[in-house]
């Protein structure tokens, strides 16, 4: 996405009544006929969307913003593109209605999970006073400035700055012109001044950049958003996220609380500044620290049995040397249903699974644990048949999926070698699962009986027996 489209997908062009952004670069749409018959599937959106409060209509926008089917500005007006952005998600998830209050759930679910999964932090900047949503995922690297924050990625190509000018020092005039002066090698892509903001984006040989400034009586408050221009698939609806979330004055009588938690295990809470609520988020969530290993995951096993290690079988494919952790893994048995046995020492302590006999319903709420960098993750889902739509990263062949009350569903087949990414993330995406009936008739082939149902079960108790596979 241009910093130009993603200016005009944010609201910032002439036309903003609506969700609609001003076509750029291509011809303009035809006016509509007069007298021509209204859209029945639009109008019924309509009124279902605009029935809804405010504040649930706006966490409908941001969530579709983080499945990557909606980048305009989160404003709780319908129009066109929250319309498409809903049929989109709803056609890739299965058909569903996304508005209806099973559906909606389900949205909110996914959203929150890829915003978790980035680490989209909403909180108050200390270095510039502003209300900022940071993706920590991404801009790992911190540093204090003597007027804001910035924050990079590791290899140096998107930074994230965060600024303030107290009165009587810069104004929105100095800044737009210093933003929009004729410098060798920038060009200036939009510039957009108004009485209280400054928006200006340009492309600097390689990169580009979004700076956006707002005054107040506390002085001028704004950000600079540059990457390289390569990453513009990813990043760009990144800046829509940022955009979305900065509240320049944010209301000192309002909780200034995160919107996805500092460190893992600690609550997340619900940021509302300026009118502007910050949906909360449900899932994923580290369940545990991982110290598994530090390369990078190729799939997910559950530890059965001491030392004993189930997995899918696509998880091997190509994978001479297995290890979990730093101890090599010996390959006991496979199956035609997709599934592996593995033999490890100083595996975790095991999780005998108990087996969910009756089908899932598409009204029943799943639970996949995966392994991440930061422990094992939680991440909601939904039953389509024997398979799974969850907000799954890469490395997340082979994890488990419970029910609520902790009975396997089954486990995640296979994982796409090249999954669709969002802002550097994986969306909700619909993965084929090994179902538990073959689970148990595997296990009891290599003699390991599954568990009885436990009453005081739940999902959280299989979250110490997920380990992290990778290949050598």
């Amino acid at each position: 996405m241009t910093p130009l489209a993603i200016l005009i997908a944010l609201g910032l062009g002439p036309v903003q009544a609506q969700d609609r952004p001003v076509p750029a670069r291509t011809a303009p749409r035809p006016a509509p006929v007069a007298g021509a018959p209204a859209d029945p599937a639009f109008e019924a959106a309509k009124a279902t969307f605009e029935a809804l409060p405010e504040a649930d209509r706006k966490a409908v926008q941001d969530a579709l913003v983080w499945t990557g089917d909606f980048n305009a500005v989160v404003s709780g007006a319908f129009g066109r593109r929250t319309f498409e952005a809903l049929h989109a998600y709803g056609a890739r998830t299965g058909g569903g209605d996304p508005l209806d209050p099973h559906g909606r759930s389900a949205l909110l679910a996914a959203g929150a999970a890829a915003r978790n999964a980035a680490r989209f932090r909403v909180a108050v900047d200390s270095g510039s006073g502003a209300l900022l949503g940071v993706p920590e995922r991404l801009l790992a690297k911190r540093t204090a400035l003597p007027a804001g924050t910035r924050w990079q990625s590791q290899d140096g190509r998107v930074t994230l700055e965060s600024r303030t000018f107290p009165p009587g020092t810069e104004t929105l005039d100095s800044l737009f012109e210093k933003a929009t002066a004729p410098l060798p090698g920038r060009k200036v892509t939009y510039k957009l001044r108004r009485p209280d903001t400054v928006v200006v984006t340009a492309e600097t040989g390689p990169g580009l950049s979004y700076i956006r400034y707002a005054s107040g009586p506390e002085g001028v408050r704004g950000f600079l958003f540059g990457y390289d221009r390569t990453l513009a698939p990813e990043v760009g609806r990144l800046v829509i996220a940022v955009a979305n979330a900065f509240v320049p004055f944010p209301d000192p009588a309002a909780a200034p609380a995160a919107q996805m938690p500092a460190s893992p295990g600690t609550p997340a809470g619900t940021t509302r500044a300026a009118g502007n609520p910050v949906p909360q988020p449900q899932a994923p969530a580290p369940l545990r620290p991982a110290s598994l290993s530090s390369a990078p995951a190729s799939g997910a096993g559950l530890v059965v049995a001491p030392g004993r290690v189930l997995t899918a079988a696509a998880v091997l494919d190509g994978c001479a040397q297995p290890q979990i952790g730093s101890a090599p893994a010996r390959v006991l048995a496979t199956d035609p249903a997709g599934l592996a046995l593995l033999e490890v020492q100083g595996a975790p302590a095991p999780f005998r699974p108990a087996i969910r006999t009756e089908p899932v319903a598409g009204e029943d709420n799943l639970i996949a644990l995966a392994p991440s960098p930061d422990g094992i993750l939680a991440a909601p889902g939904e039953a389509r048949g024997d398979d799974v739509i969850a907000a799954l990263q890469p490395g997340s062949g082979g994890a488990p999926v419970l029910d609520r009350a902790g009975r396997l569903v089954g486990l995640v087949a296979r994982y796409p070698s090249a999954p669709r990414r969002v802002a550097g993330v994986v969306p909700p995406a619909r993965l084929p699962l090994v179902p538990a009936r073959a689970v148990a008739a595997f296990l009891a082939a290599q003699g390991l009986p599954v568990a009885a149902p436990r009453p005081e079960g739940g999902p959280a108790a299989a979250a110490p027996a997920v380990v992290a596979i990778t290949c050598r």
